[in-house]
């Protein structure tokens, strides 16, 4: 009883959303799995993740190690078992907003009633022919070759297609939204084809395609002038035509279900074992995990920030330039946050002239909601402040070595002969002067015009924070 009133008196919002995101994720896995022939490896994998995460929650150390061992081996085999199911998930993911826009329609009575009688015919006749329908998934990266067509669904084009003499007859017809997207694809081939018995290319390619994509495959022999089904990792032979209503219905239905009101509770029904299995597995994981039992306190080494400082003032060397902070909160907490992100932000848009003290507190750092300042050393700073005064300084050119034999320096010219420049007042008084970096004279032989850098004296500004250019011309004339 203490337990659980711990836990609901540290109970936050935030809490809330880490259990619905992991729900939501684990609801996601375990609806894509569903289906899958790796279900049973998945639930056993879940239930040995159940068992860590109460060996971590009830201190079973011993447990806890080895299992922690096992996962991280168990990682790389996962990639592996799971492989196609995982690429799948996240292009799932990735499409779902452009997947759920489409719905099913009344175009799709049309091409049912197409792709009926056109199976039918080539049946009949036995024309070999192999028909893909594209479900939710994109089915780019399973095909090969092919041609483009885009062409509006009809029984004319498909035949045409498959007919014997046509340059495509032998590969794939991709169909999708009442258009024939291509023709002429090669599928990939089925590993597990012995399992349905002695099967032809195209048969082998159509379970293929079934087992790396949601897509119905239709297959006309034009040995037995039999119609085949590949769907979901089976394949099966149907008995007549008619029979490929009921599978091309369910499967128009299933992928692009007609849009209609849904009342919570019948939300609530679809998939409910699932839903609870999620809400349940994201609970414990959250109080294995994520409960924050233990309050820590640890001390950090915080910069100071000084913000809002008007360019016309300065602050006085040395100035305080980080703190030691106190800070206390959940372990957890300390394991996401980064401590380099933290720092204490002294506002100084109302400084003043002079000698001044300023005290430091928790509302001038921000740290993360789950973290507190306990404390602040120091608790105050001492800054000098002045604020800087304009002042017209000399430009002195400074030269280096001598002009080269038979020639001699008429004159040095420099452009502006002064510039302006902020101090403080203390040096008001000073005679400033700026010079350039030394100019060798040792090759000029006529005059040149140059822009020599300035050296700046220190704690001297230009306003603006720009430094001016000047332009230094030497008049050099060849003696006579």
């Amino acid at each position: 009883m203490n337990e659980f009133t711990s836990i609901w008196n540290t109970f936050r919002i935030q809490d809330v959303f880490d259990i619905l995101i992991i729900a939501l994720m684990i609801y996601g896995f375990l609806i894509w799995f569903k289906k899958t022939a790796s279900r049973f490896v998945l639930a056993g994998i879940l239930l040995m993740g159940l068992i860590y995460v109460m060996s971590r929650f009830f201190q079973l150390y011993m447990t806890a190690v080895i299992l922690q061992g096992f996962f991280a081996v168990l990682f790389f085999a996962l990639i592996v078992i799971f492989q196609e199911e995982l690429r799948r998930f996240f292009e799932r993911i990735a499409l779902w907003g452009r997947i759920r826009k489409r719905t099913y329609s009344a175009s799709f009575e049309h091409e049912i009633e197409v792709i009926i009688q056109t199976a039918a015919n080539m049946a009949k006749r036995k024309t070999g022919g192999l028909l893909v329908l594209q479900g939710e998934e994109l089915l780019d990266r399973h095909l090969e070759g092919g041609i483009r067509l885009e062409g509006v669904l009809s029984q004319p084009l498909l035949e045409s297609i498959f007919d014997p003499n046509s340059m495509g007859h032998d590969g794939a017809v991709i169909i999708s939204q009442g258009r024939v997207v291509q023709f002429g694809c090669h599928l990939p081939l089925s590993s597990n084809s012995a399992e349905f018995g002695n099967l032809g290319l195209r048969h082998t390619a159509a379970l293929g395609l079934s087992e790396r994509s949601d897509a119905l495959c239709i297959v006309i022999s034009e040995e037995k002038g039999t119609i085949s089904v590949a769907l979901d990792k089976k394949i099966e032979v149907l008995e007549k035509a008619a029979a490929l209503r009921a599978i091309l219905e369910n499967f128009y239905a299933e992928r692009f279900p007609k849009e209609k009101p849904r009342a919570a509770v019948s939300w609530i029904r679809e998939n409910a074992g699932e839903k609870i299995t999620a809400v349940g597995l994201a609970v414990v994981l959250w109080l294995g995990l994520g409960y924050q039992r233990e309050t820590v306190q640890r001390e950090v080494t915080v910069p100071i920030e000084y913000r809002n400082l008007s360019p016309e003032w300065i602050i006085e060397e040395p100035k305080a330039t980080e703190a030691r902070v106190m800070l206390t909160g959940p372990a957890q907490a300390f394991q996401l946050y980064n401590p380099s992100s933290l720092k204490i932000s002294l506002d100084l848009a109302q400084v003043r002239q002079g000698g001044q003290e300023i005290a430091l507190s928790k509302s001038m750092m921000r740290t993360p909601a789950n973290i507190s300042i306990v404390g602040l050393k120091p608790d105050r700073i001492y800054i000098n402040a002045y604020k800087l005064v304009p002042l017209s300084a000399p430009v002195d050119v400074k030269t280096s070595g001598s002009l080269p034999a038979g020639f001699s320096l008429q004159k040095i010219e420099v452009m502006p002969s002064s510039v302006t420049v902020l101090v403080s007042p203390r040096q008001y008084k000073n005679n400033i002067r700026l010079r350039t970096r030394a100019i060798d004279m040792r090759n000029i032989t006529s005059t040149v015009v140059l822009t020599p850098e300035l050296i700046v004296p220190t704690d001297v500004r230009f306003p603006g924070d720009k430094m001016p250019s000047v332009v230094v011309t030497l008049r050099v004339r060849q003696r006579g």
